[in-house]
C-alpha cells in the first residue's frame, strides 16, 4: 500500500544511503522493516504492561511493604561508578 510520510532531509539522506548500501532502489523496504520492528516492540511492551497489571493485588499489604523496603535498601547500596 502506498502512503506519504514526512521525513527531515537528514533522515531521508541516511535512508537513501543505507538503501544504496543494500542495493535497493528506494527506502520503502527500510521503512517497512522499521515499522514492523516498532510495532512488534510495542506489542511486547503492551503485553508486559498487561502482565504487570494482572499482578495487582497478588501480594498482601505486609508482603508489598517488605518488597518496597528491600527495593529501597538495594537502591541505597547502589553506587554509580566514579569517573577518573
Amino acid at each position: 500500500m502506498r502512503t506519504t510520510i514526512e521525513l527531515d532531509n537528514e533522515s531521508r539522506a541516511k535512508l537513501m544511503a543505507l538503501a544504496a548500501k543494500r542495493g535497493l532502489r528506494g527506502y520503502s523496504e527500510l521503512v517497512q522493516e522499521a515499522v514492523t520492528e516498532y510495532l512488534a516492540k510495542e506489542e511486547q511492551r503492551e503485553q508486559a504492561v498487561q502482565e504487570v497489571m494482572e499482578l495487582s493485588g497478588s501480594l498482601s499489604a505486609d508482603e508489598a511493604k517488605q518488597v518496597e523496603e528491600r527495593i529501597e535498601a538495594t537502591w541505597k547500596r547502589w553506587s554509580l561508578p566514579t569517573r577518573p
